[in-house]
């Protein structure tokens, strides 16, 4: 399978919303129990847009209206004092999950992180998600902390389990100071 990850347009927001509500149903990765609406993702949408953050999509074989995967970031925390740092999202069709969609976003999101000066991505994941701690940990986070039972899922207490990414500097702009 080929992926192609490009911008979202509000037309994609439909697979967006499946792709949601389907982790909201079937994991632990997303904490809420109720499914989403399109104008929550719209809105959700809209701000990431305005803020100037990416929202991407992955599309599969070349079928630009076929989107397997979106992924974004946006703001670690609300004060200016982190505005190096970044947090991310990635999720991922049931059916194209480890072929490389989450790569594919993951890659391009860093890239863009990077060029936009930021310095630390984080990724916040479900402590009983082992295979996105490995899928992190596989393309250089570290785990910085463990904080258990702080959120709540089908009415049960869930783990979060922070990973931080260091980007590299920048490159010098050239020339003596």
């Amino acid at each position: 399978m080929t992926v192609v990850v490009r911008d979202a347009e509000p037309r994609d927001l439909p697979a967006i919303v499946d792709i949601y509500n389907e982790v909201i149903d079937t994991s632990d990765a997303i904490w809420l129990d109720e499914h989403v609406t399109h104008a929550d993702r719209l809105a959700w949408y809209d701000e990431q847009v305005a803020a100037g953050f990416p929202v991407l999509v992955a599309v599969a074989d070349g079928d630009d209206d076929h989107v397997v995967g979106y992924g974004s970031f946006g703001p670690f925390r609300a004060k200016a004092g982190y505005w190096p740092t970044v947090e991310h999202t990635i999720h991922v069709h049931r059916d194209h999950r480890g072929r490389g969609v989450g790569q594919a976003l993951l890659d391009d999101l860093l890239r863009r992180a990077a060029a936009d000066g930021r310095r630390v991505v984080v990724a916040g994941v479900d402590g009983g998600n082992e295979g996105s701690i490995r899928f992190h940990e596989r393309n250089g986070f570290r785990e910085v902390a463990r904080m258990p039972g702080i959120g709540r899922k089908w009415g049960r207490p869930v783990d979060l389990v922070l990973l931080q990414l260091d980007l590299p500097d920048p490159a010098p702009s050239g020339g003596p100071s």
